[in-house]
């Protein structure tokens, strides 16, 4: 017997239903994860062509994918955004990933003890943040952390957290000051601390430089910062692609602590949460003075004399390093 007209054409629509489901529900092509923007805005066919470029879905898929969207749009519209595609992700896991999964989550680092000049061109170099600076924040006050954003945020918007960021951190750590600091306020706890950051990488020394940095206050010594100095012959830039000279220190600018008593009238850098709270919880010393010591740290001293001794060796192990010149 032969099955008649009506019967072929239902089992080649069952076929064709089974073939459309396995283009739908079987493994894609992508060989390992892989994040794609998705515009604002763009069309499920824009969608499909931009999944396929990727190697997220191949031709077939990418021409089923409109289609496959419009039969399963009670899910849920598809969103805009940066999503994470996992390797061999179906034509039905694009589309719940589209609909329904998180964004991503992008991170930027900004070290502690960068001047604001260098943290903004950090900003501008940052993939999928979107915008630029109307204004330049004052120095000092974004905090230094790992930032979360996703793609197409705005450079102000990140700006505005990280200010708030060091707003809250300064407030925390001025709540837990000690007791008869020579600091008159917050601000001064924060250009302090960014004397801190950028005069030692050593976290176990933070509060001690600290507290030689309140001994010379209390005495109305000056502060005799290098850092001071280099940010004050950069122009703002905190680098220097040279090592300091006499006639640096003896520029005239309100920055250069060896020409000016007491603290800069800005900060200097951008401090992290531990030079914050070096700053107004220092370590109990006597010592007055300190010079690096060739392994990355210092050298603290209670005198002039064992300073200049101590200055004398580490200037010997700069000419070493020289080749004796």
């Amino acid at each position: 017997m032969f099955a008649g007209p009506g019967l072929v054409a239902v089992a080649l629509g069952l076929a064709g239903w089974r073939a459309m489901l396995d283009v739908y529900r079987a493994p894609g092509p992508l060989a390992e994860e892989r994040a794609v923007v998705i515009p604002r805005g763009a069309r499920p066919a824009a969608i499909a062509e931009r999944l396929r470029d990727a190697g997220v879905l191949d031709h077939l898929r990418s021409l089923a994918f409109a289609p496959a969207a419009r039969l399963t749009d009670t899910a849920g519209p598809l969103r805009a955004g940066e999503y994470a595609f996992p390797a061999g992700v179906s034509l039905a896991g694009v589309l719940a990933i589209l609909r329904t999964a998180p964004v991503v989550q992008r991170r930027l680092t900004i070290p502690e003890g960068l001047t604001v000049a260098q943290i903004l061109a950090l900003l501008e170099r940052a993939e999928g943040l979107t915008g630029t600076v109307s204004e330049v924040p004052p120095e000092g006050s974004l905090l230094p952390e790992t930032w979360a954003y996703v793609w197409g945020d705005t450079r102000e918007s990140l700006i505005r957290r990280m200010r708030a960021g060091m707003d809250q951190a300064l407030a925390e750590a001025w709540a837990q000051r000690a007791e008869n600091l020579p600091l008159s306020s917050p601000r001064e706890a924060l250009i302090l601390a960014s004397i801190i950051e950028r005069e030692t990488g050593v976290a176990e020394e933070r509060a001690k430089v600290a507290g030689v940095f309140i001994n010379r206050l209390r005495r109305g010594m000056p502060l005799q910062s290098d850092a001071t100095v280099i940010y004050a012959v950069s122009g703002g830039l905190g680098v220097l692609d040279r090592p300091l000279t006499r006639s640096d220190l003896e520029t005239d600018h309100p920055h250069n602590t060896y020409r000016n008593r007491g603290l800069p009238p800005t900060p200097i850098a951008a401090p992290g949460r531990a030079s914050l709270v070096a700053a107004v919880r220092p370590a109990e010393t006597d010592a007055l003075y300190f010079v690096a010591d060739g392994t990355g740290g210092h050298v603290f001293s209670r005198t002039l004399e064992e300073h200049n001794r101590a200055v004398a060796r580490w200037r010997a192990i700069e000419r070493e390093r020289r080749g004796g010149h």
